[in-house]
């Protein structure tokens, strides 16, 4: 006859691979998420105003819904030639981002 001990473990095993398994294939059913991301920092800051398109880009290829919205000091980024000349610090220049943004066909609110 089994140990008190050992049967538990037994039923932890089994719950275990029974959370798993059906964690799996929830995991494909699971509806994509839905995001929107505000900028709102501009050329002062060219890190904080990196991050909706980075954000927005990994979120996409994540397989999620995205919109990115730009208000007040973020707007300017739209212009090409301050795009070409942001470059956030540990980032490529901010033109890329935003080119990567339009690839993907994410929407951007100004």
């Amino acid at each position: 006859m089994a140990t008190r001990r050992e049967a538990v473990k037994h039923a932890c095993v089994a719950l275990a691979a029974s959370a798993a398994t059906s964690g799996a294939a929830n995991a494909a059913d699971e509806p994509k998420q839905r995001f929107l991301l505000v900028g709102l920092c501009g050329s002062e800051n060219p890190t904080r105003a990196n991050f909706p398109f980075a954000w927005g880009a990994a979120l996409h290829e994540a397989g999620h819904e995205v919109r990115i919205e730009l208000a007040g000091d973020a707007t300017v980024l739209m212009r090409s030639t301050v795009a070409q000349n942001v470059t956030p610090v540990g980032w490529p220049v901010l033109s890329e981002a935003i080119r990567k943004v339009v690839d993907y066909k994410i929407p951007i609110f100004v």
